[in-house]
């Protein structure tokens, strides 16, 4: 079958005159959270690369199965798929955006990372799909500037079987976000992106919290390691050779202070409410990964 006769095929399941959004990565975990928000809604579809009943496959190392994916959506939501070396990530998100502008997609939103982060050693994909969006000459586009995520410090700080906390954050902070809020922006954002149009959030957490504070919600004692070794006992984990740096450089970044910057009011006015603190959703993630241990 031709994309173009795959297209109209799924065209003729869109009600006429509706307005459709796509949503990209449901099987992750943002996208998960995403999509439960949008359950139930005749105008929104999902994406994912894994196997799904009623998504759509969606898969940026397969750029084949993009037209069919893409075809009679009006709204994307790119869920940045940042997970491997640059020039695969770039490849992904050139490939989704060039099929984007094939398709006929209006409008593009797109889940980044912080203007803060761009010390970090993921950050340049990230701003060369900002770019390439702020190129295009038929989208229409949202940027969505994630801060990292509270239930990210949940793996990069776990509290240890001996009662220490040793993530080498020295005296750092980070303006941890609550996954959960990020989805929720993020659903309301692409359901109504017309207003959005053009801007770039800084969606970055509340308050900052140090090792400190992340040991004494965990009932632990804060004993930070040095980055070496931390670069060791990572390398040593089986980890793939593109996530050491990639660890051992966030790591790199809390410590020297460059993710401590809080949300300017960006994150509050987005939600419409207060976001959730960053201390408990991480207190929280441990707990799930402690019970979920004792568990097996």
């Amino acid at each position: 079958m031709s994309n173009t006769t795959a297209n109209r095929t799924l065209c003729a399941f869109i009600p006429w005159g509706s307005s459709m959004l796509l949503v990209t990565g449901v099987s992750g975990g943002l996208g998960q959270l995403v999509a439960e928000r949008l359950a139930d809604r005749d105008d929104v579809v999902l994406g994912t690369r894994a196997p799904l009943p009623g998504a759509r496959r969606v898969d940026f190392d397969d750029p084949e199965s993009l037209p069919r994916a893409f075809a009679g959506v009006d709204t994307l939501l790119l869920i940045s798929a940042g997970y491997g070396e640059d020039d695969d990530v770039i490849a992904r998100h050139d490939g989704a955006i060039s099929a984007a502008e094939r398709a006929g997609v209006r409008h593009v939103v797109y889940t980044s990372l912080t203007g803060a982060g761009d010390h970090l050693p993921y950050a340049l994909a990230h701003r060369w799909t900002e770019r390439r969006l702020s190129a295009s000459t038929s989208l229409k586009w949202t940027v969505l500037r994630n801060g990292l995520y509270s239930e990210l410090l949940a793996f990069l700080a776990a509290p240890g079987a001996d009662g220490r906390l040793t993530a080498p954050l020295a005296n750092g902070r980070l303006a941890a976000v609550a996954r959960a809020d990020l989805a929720e922006i993020a659903a309301r954002v692409a359901l109504d992106p017309a207003p959005h149009a053009g801007r770039v959030y800084e969606l970055v957490g509340p308050r900052a919290i140090g090792g400190a504070e992340l040991a004494a919600a965990t009932g632990t004692a804060y004993e930070p390691e040095t980055l070496a070794a931390a670069r060791e006992r990572i390398s040593a984990s089986g980890a793939l050779d593109f996530q050491v740096p990639m660890l051992v450089g966030t790591y790199s970044a809390i410590a020297g202070g460059f993710l401590a910057t809080t949300d300017t009011g960006e994150l509050h006015d987005l939600l419409g409410r207060a976001p959730l603190d960053p201390l408990d959703v991480y207190a929280e993630a441990v707990n799930a990964v402690v019970g979920a241990a004792a568990d097996r």
